[in-house]
């Protein structure tokens, strides 16, 4: 029989994470290979955008040109707002999602990646949502994210939280770079949902006994495809879909905090992460010069 490992997570008055500690349950755990559970990243289990984070965190090892950044942020923006404005035809987010790696080593992506969860993300992530992904492990089930983010950062992400795996966005890879290209759909609204779809059918779950967490109303094909979807941090259409269709509702926010943590993740997330990063990138240049 199976021991399911317990992460116990210190937090503040915000309910944000400060810190795991590993211990052993007391009782060993059944696992029920058929039951899953799948959380949106950005304001679902994390503060903010990961991919906002990551580019801070690549702006502070000076891996961006002021060029580089302003492309990025170019990119980044006209993804967000294709991928909400357009989502039935998203062969113009696909052309421009992801092309800020291009020529990239993946094991440098996942390195930094690595480096800049701990220093950026990790404090970032929400208590709360840690916790209910660990009431699901200890319960002996399966606990993925699901997120648009490359499937990289993902990874670490869960890694990082001790869950089970990742599904992301993929890009294209030859002799160990990235070509700018992507590898199918976005992970992006319906996206999301057949992925679920597509790992239930291969794991053998039974979606009607899993459950899904989003912020987001672009998630409500995810958050539909199971038998138990929950609103984390709602935006307001989430919110009154959620309302409507009896979903639990968790919210990790108090007042004027739960606007400005909403803004990396909103359509101009690309902008603000090019704007920070180009901020930290001229200030750096400014000191040496």
């Amino acid at each position: 029989m199976a021991r399911n490992r317990k992460v116990t997570v210190s937090t503040d008055v915000h309910g944000h994470t400060t810190g795991w500690a590993e211990v052993e349950p007391s009782t060993p755990v059944r696992p029920d290979p058929a039951v899953a559970a799948f959380f949106d990243v950005d304001n679902t289990m994390m503060q903010g955008a990961s991919i906002y984070w990551f580019a801070r965190g690549l702006a502070a090892r000076n891996y961006f040109t002021t060029s580089d950044l302003a492309r990025f942020a170019w990119q980044q923006l006209r993804f967000r707002v294709l991928a909400t404005e357009h989502a039935g035809d998203m062969s113009q987010a696909k052309e421009a999602a992801l092309a800020f790696v291009e020529g990239w080593r993946v094991d440098d992506v996942e390195r930094l990646a690595e480096e800049i969860f701990d220093e950026l993300m990790a404090p970032r992530i929400w208590g709360g949502t840690r916790r209910l992904a660990q009431r699901h492990l200890d319960a002996g089930e399966r606990v993925w994210l699901v997120s648009a983010a490359p499937v990289e950062i993902g990874r670490v992400i869960a890694a990082r939280l001790g869950l089970t795996g990742a599904i992301g966005t993929v890009a294209e890879v030859v002799d160990g770079a990235y070509t700018g290209r992507l590898v199918g759909d976005l992970m992006h609204g319906p996206a999301k949902a057949d992925a679920v779809h597509q790992l239930a059918a291969v794991e053998g779950l039974n979606l009607a006994r899993c459950s899904a967490y989003s912020d987001s109303a672009n998630d409500l094909p995810m958050l539909s495809a199971v038998g138990r979807g929950v609103a984390v941090n709602p935006d307001g259409t989430l919110l009154r879909e959620a309302r409507q269709r009896g979903w639990e509702v968790r919210d990790f926010r108090t007042g004027r905090r739960a606007v400005k943590i909403a803004v990396p993740s909103t359509a101009a997330a690309g902008l603000v992460a090019g704007a920070v990063t180009a901020g930290l990138a001229l200030q750096r240049r400014r000191r040496a010069d």
